[in-house]
């Protein structure tokens, strides 16, 4: 279930934050951060994608209501919602790449598949 892990921020950054980096890998196509945050990523990552794939108005508007960029979002709905029409989830990929030298953090690239 997405949101199950606090990540030492209060309520309000945290889900800021994962707002931004959702929005960051739609952008991008991949981002490097901590495993723990990877993971809480790609959950709502997923459910973004799934929203796409149905396309009804009610899933569009929670799209746009989610993710901070617009342009990015009409990507998610255009671009993603039809390339991943016929996958049933397994959207992302989490690569494990060792850890951050000044707290030894273990970080990871998550990627979209």
């Amino acid at each position: 279930m997405p949101g199950t892990r606090k990540l030492g921020r209060a309520t309000d950054s945290r889900k800021a934050m994962l707002r931004a980096m959702v929005t960051y890998l739609f952008e991008n196509g991949k981002i490097e951060t901590t495993v723990t945050r990877a993971k809480e990523v790609r959950s709502m990552a997923e459910k973004m994608i799934t929203l796409s794939k149905a396309g009804d108005l009610h899933d569009k508007r929670q799209i746009f209501s989610y993710i901070t960029k617009e342009d990015v979002a009409k990507k998610v709905i255009d671009v993603y919602g039809a390339k991943y029409a016929d996958r049933n989830g397994g959207y992302t990929r989490i690569i494990r790449t060792g850890v951050r030298r000044g707290d030894a953090a273990e970080t990871a690239i998550l990627e979209l598949v």
